[in-house]
């Protein structure tokens, strides 16, 4: 299962509408750890460069960085974040509203059945030295062709999206904890990408998602969406009653769930005003 944490309007919006919003993650994240991936693969490729005695080609290959880093927002993903653990207290503090929210339980296999093109599932990297990613041994052997920098620039341009896609499920070593899986879009990959972007409009900013079709989804493998998720669970600090949740999600069609509600046995307080 992958566990999604939140609150009960994206709740609303899942089960209800069918629709999972991927948002930028350079908004539900620090933009500096995708920096930090990138340039954490421009190293390790120009440090084993430097080692078989490519000083020439590291500096190729930096340049080739900067230029690509100067234009991170082209390259901005998408995603919608999910967890391997179950009824996790650190998860419902972090996302579920302090506990106060509610987790969908996602069947993994079907979820990556739903994949591909500019969707994919990515387990998120978690650690400070790139030495050991693949990238960084694809982009070492692309470089030792014995070819001009000029002539392998289609080859770089499509190791780099896989790179940007990559940067997009990378978190800082201290989150390593969550196990945390990423679905994750990536409109840039793709000249005309299906699926149009919407605004969320608030009192203070706007902010840009993809909107994500699971009934359509789901129809394409021949499934109800209901069959797509496994249990839902109530925070633990949350006063929903299972009945009436059960009552909403019979009347929004998923009657198929009402016996896979349960409350969280987390022994995690309720937030004092």
């Amino acid at each position: 299962m992958l566990y999604h944490y939140t609150d009960f309007t994206a709740f609303d919006g899942i089960i209800r509408c069918g629709e999972l919003r991927l948002n930028n993650i350079l908004n539900m994240n620090d933009a500096s750890e995708m920096r930090f991936f990138m340039n954490g693969i421009c190293r390790a490729v120009m440090e084993k460069l430097t080692s078989a005695g490519q000083e020439e080609k590291s500096c190729e290959i930096e340049k080739f960085f900067h230029r690509e880093l100067e234009e991170e927002f082209r390259y901005s993903a998408y995603a919608a974040c999910f967890s391997k653990y179950r009824d996790d207290a650190a998860q419902w503090e972090r996302y579920g509203r302090l506990g106060q929210g509610v987790c969908i339980a996602f069947h993994e296999n079907l979820m990556q059945k739903m994949t591909g093109g500019a969707v994919s599932l990515q387990t998120v990297y978690y650690k400070k030295d790139m030495r050991e990613h693949r990238l960084v041994e694809e982009f070492f052997k692309l470089q030792m062709e014995k070819k001009k920098f000029s002539e392998i620039q289609e080859e770089l341009r499509l190791l780099m999206n896989d790179a940007w896609v990559q940067s997009a499920a990378f978190k800082h070593p201290s989150f390593a904890r969550e196990k945390e899986r990423r679905l994750v879009i990536s409109p840039f990959l793709l000249n005309e990408f299906a699926v149009e972007p919407r605004y969320h409009v608030s009192a203070g900013r706007i902010k840009k998602y993809y909107p994500l079709d699971l009934n359509r989804m789901c129809g394409r493998l021949g499934l109800h969406m209901s069959e797509l998720i496994g249990e839902i669970i109530i925070g633990p600090a949350s006063s929903q009653s299972i009945p009436i949740l059960q009552d909403y999600v019979v009347d929004c069609g998923m009657s198929a769930l009402k016996g896979r509600i349960s409350m969280s046995d987390c022994p995690l307080r309720k937030p004092t005003s």
